[in-house]
């Protein structure tokens, strides 16, 4: 399975679809990005994913992590997105509520 890389300029739908579609078949995507403008774009494609995928009763959950890796022969630290299913473990609980001060 590849990696689905994103750039700055990448078309969020585009990427969205790809994460949705590789998920679907595989269970599992991962995503990554070098630099402020692709994670952006990254991260706004993994939200619209979570939409196309709620529509086919999947819920997802992504887990960043940092990736060195070597383009022309120096060494650059990317954002890697582990997109895995989500399982609900129970209701979330809620913030208690403030006590009222004397």
């Amino acid at each position: 399975m590849d990696i689905i890389k994103v750039a700055g300029t990448s078309r969020t739908s585009a990427v969205a679809g790809a994460i949705a579609g590789v998920f679907r078949e595989h269970r599992y995507a991962e995503v990554q990005a070098i630099g402020a403008g692709a994670v952006n774009q990254a991260i706004k494609a993994l939200v619209l994913a979570t939409k196309y995928l709620e529509k086919d009763g999947i819920s997802i959950a992504f887990i960043p992590q940092f990736s060195d890796i070597e383009i022309d022969g120096k060494v650059r630290t990317a954002i890697k997105l582990i997109v895995e299913e989500h399982v609900p473990s129970g209701p979330r609980k809620e913030e208690p509520e403030p006590s009222p001060e004397s």
